[in-house]
């Protein structure tokens, strides 16, 4: 079932928000990484908050997404913010309350119902 939901997202709704992303409008940023088994490059969506350190990611779908592991394996990557490109030179683990707080009223609050709890810093150069 998620695996399905994931497909969905990828072919439906990443598809829209990554335009938002290009244009510099709305809350999404895109990620730019490389695939650890393809060595392809790869955009993926996201919401990023920002912070003196960098950014910080809500991992929304867990661990376990591409974009997520591909970071992870290639230790750097690059997102679009605003228009503008920042490369990524580490990515860590965020506490709970501090990626929270990154992201301001009212996604500070929905983050907080929901229950969210897994950020990550994407440390800027």
């Amino acid at each position: 079932m998620r695996r399905r939901w994931l497909w969905l997202l990828k072919n439906t709704l990443n598809r829209v928000t990554t335009r938002a992303a290009r244009s510099g409008r709305g809350p999404f940023s895109l990620v730019r990484h490389v695939g650890r088994k393809s060595g392809k490059t790869y955009e993926t969506p996201v919401i990023l908050a920002r912070v003196p350190e960098g950014f910080i990611a809500e991992l929304t779908y867990g661990e376990g997404v591409n974009w997520y592991r591909n970071i992870v394996a290639a230790g750097a990557c690059e997102v679009l913010v605003d228009g503008e490109w920042h490369h990524v030179s580490a990515i860590e683990p965020c506490p709970s309350d501090a990626g929270r707080e990154a992201f301001g009223y009212p996604a500070r609050f929905v983050l907080q119902v929901l229950q969210r709890h897994e950020f990550r810093l994407l440390r800027t150069a």
